[in-house]
């Protein structure tokens, strides 16, 4: 597939790296020939020096013979502008654009052919949202993620000493709750993808990641370490875009304070938040942090644009009793580092809207991609069509089905019914397959699997 980048930033230069690695013919443009040439260094792919929104840039970016244009510079006038010309001249098929203030999202007529003819809008902010919120509904874990709708979650947690499943093999979980159906999906240990087997012991500080329907995730939880209990009380270090969608969603139910260096932006906080209390002040000030009880606080969310400043104040709230702490970390590269240790989840806005992006990239009816483990591995909702004639997996149990190494079924969801996959499990047309794949170079394979043979047509 061609496709043209436009941004070279962090969004932009993560989505180059995973589709460049994909055999995908990908270019970008952006206007710092530095930041182009450590992109070049690393992967291969085309770089033009440029404005993304000029038509002169556009055409020698070849797009009238691009299959999709994804816009995600800093500026969403740009990213607008760019999709635009890209329809009107180049009449280029399929457009992505970020858009990131909510006056232009909350105007859904806006976007179309006869108006401003973006195909999808991707929303950094909002995404980062959805994200914490549902970090939030499920303490202890690392990354929870919806599926089919939300009837199905992927869940990721570090195995703890205590935990019931701790120190037992897989197969023991079926023994000691049989009436709940779950499959581990996958298990890193030390940095290492394990797949696992019946006889695979899970062992203290796994990362596991498990699939089960919505009902039945905190059971499985329980399995892996002490439930933690539910968040009440929360604290959010930062008032900005992602700071005050967070707590506009969850402040009816939760008791939360906002502490922003801005007065000017505090006022508007104040006048926007209906629960919530706001005050001005420093994060990392621990007499502000003491004053406000953060020895009381369930979870201190430190979500400003300074990552710098999200590690301190974590480390020192965590070190003044807070229960847990959460830090937004902009630089991928970091957030192994942070990880673990005083900052118990460390979030990347990159790697949590890479999938928005990616969805809309792959091949076949794929409606749902998630990055998983810092984009070290992929989870994947598929639809299967067909029938046995022309489709690879319509029709045969998952035992039958050619999976390529690496790559993993969890579950399916047929209507409302949920299916956690196993040997005997049958795929039927219409299904929403969920896939976990710890070797990305296996995708287009994957993506193979789902496409429908010429017999269906």
């Amino acid at each position: 597939m061609k496709i043209i980048i436009l941004g070279a930033g962090q969004v932009g230069g993560t989505l180059a790296e995973n589709l460049a690695n994909e055999e995908n013919d990908i270019t970008v443009v952006d206007t710092d020939a530095t930041r182009l040439r450590e992109l070049q260094d690393k992967i291969d792919i085309r770089t033009i020096q440029g404005k993304a929104s000029f038509p002169g840039v556009l055409k020698q970016a070849e797009a009238d013979e691009a299959d999709m244009l994804v816009a995600v510079t800093n500026s969403d006038e740009v990213n607008m502008v760019a999709c635009q010309i890209a329809y009107t001249l180049f009449h280029t098929p399929s457009k992505i654009a970020r858009i990131r203030q909510a006056s232009y999202l909350k105007n859904a007529n806006l976007f179309a052919n006869n108006a401003l003819p973006i195909d999808v809008l991707i929303s950094p902010e909002q995404v980062v949202t959805n994200y914490i919120q549902r970090l939030l509904e499920r303490p202890g874990a690392l990354q929870v993620l919806d599926f089919a709708g939300g009837r199905v979650q992927l869940v990721a947690m570090k195995a703890y000493y205590g935990g019931n499943l701790v120190g037992h093999e897989l197969r023991y979980i079926r023994e000691h709750m049989p009436n709940v159906d779950t499959r581990i999906a996958a298990i890193f240990r030390r940095g290492n993808a394990v797949i696992p087997q019946g006889n695979t012991v899970i062992e203290v500080d796994d990362e596991v990641f498990f699939i089960a329907a919505r009902d039945d995730i905190r059971a499985v939880m329980g399995e892996l370490q002490r439930l933690d209990d539910d968040y009440k009380r929360i604290i959010i270090a930062g008032g900005g875009n992602i700071g005050l969608r967070l707590a506009q969603a969850i402040e009816d139910q939760y008791k939360i304070k906002i502490i922003e260096r801005n007065m000017e932006r505090c006022q508007f906080l104040s006048e926007t938040l209906t629960r919530g209390m706001v005050f001005c002040g420093n994060a990392s000030d621990k007499e502000l942090l003491i004053s406000e009880n953060i020895e009381e606080t369930d979870i201190f969310c430190a979500l400003t644009n300074d990552d710098e400043a999200n590690v301190m104040s974590s480390m020192l709230a965590k070190r003044l009793g807070a229960r847990k702490v959460m830090a937004l970390i902009n630089n991928p590269a970091y957030v192994d580092l942070v990880q673990g240790g005083e900052i118990d989840i460390a979030i990347s806005p990159q790697l949590a809207t890479i999938g928005s992006l990616l969805k809309h990239v792959r091949r076949g009816d794929i409606v749902n991609v998630h990055s998983l483990r810092r984009g070290a591995a992929e989870a994947i909702e598929a639809i299967a069509h067909g029938d046995e004639n022309s489709s690879k997996v319509v029709g045969k149990t998952i035992r039958e089905v050619p999976l390529p190494q690496g790559v993993t079924i969890g579950a399916i969801v047929r209507d409302d019914q949920v299916l956690i996959a196993h040997d005997i499990t049958r795929i039927e047309s219409g299904d929403h397959v969920i896939l976990f794949l710890t070797n990305k170079r296996k995708i287009r394979e994957v993506e193979q699997l789902f496409q429908v043979g010429l017999g269906f047509f």
